[in-house]
């Protein structure tokens, strides 16, 4: 039986403005007040988005409409919009789609976990995505996943790129429907650095840990946790005391749950023995 996709198109570059938004001006001034008073029917800072992106001054507000109305398309609601833009201003003049794409295309997310993951993870949006990637078949894609329309000639190049991180995991030995995984159950980590984050937790977790990768695909949240502030320091203590817990035990829990579970498991060795 043949799967039945939704098809989404690029929005068109201008479109109706809402209920919400002002009627048209000519005059140059009343257009960015207007401009303004949009930003603030979201709940956007209007000086911070403009200081974080100045080249929002000179940007139409059909392109802010655009960026809405692609959002909206994905099943974020307005204020889960506002408060994505407020975070990432530099998405409000960038088109969200090719992320996007690449999310539901290539991880894949399935989609009615999208909305939640880019409120969690606006960064997610004004993440590069490579022009030089092939898109998946249609064979490949989950049934509950949105098809957008591949342009190849597009380049998006705000933000740090997404595809080296699926690389890299794929290099520690992980399959392709592994990863998928993986970046599905925990979409922060296309954000991070390969470098800087994901390559130093992965050492630190074969070498000093001597844990096992198993580990780590059924908790890729560990990524997301500072080496230094958190999962040293805990791993150090437990181990100091002879001790060993799973990743989610250590380190989703608060540093004092964390003490006090330490205590306990301290005090239940002293009373068997």
């Amino acid at each position: 039986m043949q799967t039945c996709r939704l098809q989404l198109p690029y929005p068109q570059p201008f479109l109706k403005y809402p209920p919400t938004a002002p009627p048209v001006a000519k005059d140059g001034g009343l257009l960015f007040r207007q401009k303004l008073l949009y930003l603030q029917s979201l709940n956007i800072n209007p000086h911070k988005a403009l200081h974080l992106n100045p080249s929002l001054r000179s940007t139409p507000l059909s392109s802010l409409l655009s960026v809405e109305h692609s959002l909206s398309s994905v099943g974020l609601s307005r204020p889960s919009i506002g408060r994505i833009l407020d975070m990432c201003p530099l998405l409000l003049t960038s088109d969200p789609l090719p992320p996007i794409n690449f999310l539901l295309h290539e991880v894949p997310l399935p989609f009615p976990h999208l909305p939640l993951s880019l409120t969690r993870c606006p960064r997610l949006l004004v993440s590069s995505v490579s022009t030089n990637s092939a898109p998946l078949s249609a064979s490949s894609l989950p049934s509950d996943s949105l098809s957008i329309p591949h342009h190849p000639s597009f380049s998006f190049q705000r933000g740090k790129p997404l595809k080296p991180k699926l690389n890299f995991l794929r290099s520690l030995g992980f399959d392709e429907p592994e990863v998928n995984r993986m970046a599905a159950r925990s979409p922060g980590l296309l954000t991070l650095s390969v470098e800087n984050n994901m390559r130093p937790k992965v050492e630190f977790f074969l070498g000093e840990m001597e844990c096992d990768l198993e580990e780590l695909k059924r908790f890729p949240q560990y990524f997301s946790f500072s080496l230094e502030k958190k999962i040293k320091p805990r791993h150090r203590a437990l181990v100091e005391h002879g001790f060993k817990l799973p990743l989610s035990k250590m380190l989703r829990v608060s540093d004092g749950e964390f003490n006090a579970r330490l205590i306990e498991m301290r005090l239940q060795r002293v009373q068997k023995t």
